[in-house]
């Protein structure tokens, strides 16, 4: 690494470590405001159960969120995020889903095959 990357480098550490420790303000500040968990859930017109199973998450999970003991963290925030913004996009997958498993469960296992012996040590396929 160059002597000048590995010095900016340093500064910026050095900088963080600053802002940490409350000895600096940060030049800027990223804030995102907390989705209303309860009005997404209402938008997409499902009960506590079953935006619970969409989102993947427990409904006593779900029911922290909406009264304000919990807030949603790392995936689970980025989803309710998508969900507010985009309904339409978490529908698309779902539906993909839903029809995906549907498909699943529709195929029938294949017909149970055996082998016989006729005689011994000779193996017949039978249907």
């Amino acid at each position: 690494m160059k002597d000048d990357l590995f010095d900016e480098l340093v500064k910026s550490v050095r900088e963080g470590g600053a802002i940490l420790r409350g000895e600096v303000e940060p030049a800027r500040v990223f804030a995102v405001a907390p989705s209303d968990v309860k009005s997404v859930r209402a938008r997409f017109d499902l009960t506590q159960q079953e935006f619970a199973a969409l989102l993947g998450v427990s409904v006593k999970t779900l029911q922290n969120w909406e009264q304000g003991r919990r807030a949603p963290h790392g995936p689970a925030r980025v989803l309710l995020q998508v969900a507010e913004k985009h309904p339409e996009v978490v529908w698309d997958v779902v539906s993909a889903q839903r029809a995906a498993t549907r498909i699943t469960y529709n195929i029938s296992p294949p017909p149970v095959q055996a082998f016989h012996e006729d005689e011994p040590g000779n193996l017949e396929w039978e249907e």
